[in-house]
Parts: structure tokens; sequence; C-alpha cells
């Protein structure tokens, strides 16, 4: 007698074909959720470079933007930089023009009028930082003054002892300097 749990050959390897066949359609089922996953993984991926591609582009514009408005920037900086020396100079040019306007006047009105037309000078240097360099008396410096000529003098070499042209400093930087006689030791 046969018992219910025994198999025979053929039960067996029929039981052994359907479970690999079951298996095998596990793993094909399994491979083709793998692709498609990897099909959306690779879609995303696409989308991101994309997107970064976009990114990159923007910056890059950006700042090729920034590069030009810079350039343009500094070019009117250039341009316009004595603009308010200009605006300030014009009203000393003025002062002159209403002076040689006058027909008749003495020479006392024509001082008088030069004196103020400095005075306005004066104030236009001092409101751009403009500073006169009178150095009468003081000892050479070749970074301020420039010696014209060298004559032995009773005071202590080196010392200037006239001044034939006046300099300038704007904000302690030399715009010009002064021209000048230095002292050097008798012989």
């Amino acid at each position: 007698m046969k018992s219910k749990y025994f198999m025979s050959k053929s039960q067996k390897k029929t039981t052994t074909q359907l479970n690999q066949e079951d298996k095998q359609k596990n793993i094909d089922a399994q491979e083709l959720s793998n692709e498609n996953e990897q099909t959306e993984s690779l879609d995303d991926l696409k989308a991101k470079i994309a997107e970064l591609e976009g990114a990159v582009l923007y910056a890059k514009a950006e700042t090729e933007n920034f590069r030009k408005r810079s350039i343009d920037e500094m070019d009117k900086a250039r341009k316009y930089a004595i603009e308010n020396f200009a605006s300030e100079i014009l009203l000393v040019k003025d002062s002159f023009d209403a002076a040689l306007m006058v027909d008749e006047s003495s020479l006392e009105n024509y001082k008088e009028g030069i004196e103020l037309t400095s005075k306005q000078l004066i104030s236009v240097f001092e409101k751009l930082n403009i500073q006169e360099v009178n150095p009468k008396g003081e000892i050479f410096d070749p970074n301020f003054h420039e010696a014209m000529t060298m004559v032995e003098s009773d005071q202590d070499a080196n010392t200037i002892i006239s001044v034939m042209q006046k300099g300038y400093t704007l904000n302690d930087r030399v715009l010009r300097p002064a021209l000048v006689t230095v002292a050097k030791e008798k012989n």
C-alpha cells in the first residue's frame, strides 16, 4: 500500500519542475522590477543633470552680467572722477570772468577781487583735501620737495632756504613737489 505521503517519480519530477519554474518566474519578476527601478533611477538622474546644467548656465550668465556691470561702473568712475573738482573750480572761473567784465575799476578793486578769488580757490582746495606744501625753514625731504639748487649758507645742511614754487598734496599723496633751494655746508 502506498502512503499518501509518497510520490511517484513522475510526480516528484513535475513538482520539482513547477518549483523551478516558480523560482524562475520570481527571478524574472525581480529582474524586471530591478530594470524598472534602474530606468526610474536613470530618469531621475537625467532630470537632476538637466537641472544642474540649467543652474550652471544661470550662474555663468550672472557672472558675465556682473563682470559687464563692473566694467561699466569702472569706466564711469574714471570718466567722471573729476566731476566734483570740475564743478568746484567752475565757481573760481566764474569769479575771474566777472572781474574781467568790469570796465572801469581801480588797481585796488582788482587786487581785492583777486584776493577774494584766491580765498575761493583755497576753499575749493580744502573741500577736496588739497594741501599746500610751503616748506621754507624745514629739512629737505625728497618725498615732498625737489631741490633746484644748493647754496652755501649759515643754516644747517639740508635746510630749505627758499621756495621757488609751492607744492601740493591730495590726501597726503604728492600732486606736485615744492621746488626749493637747499642749504649746504660752507667749505
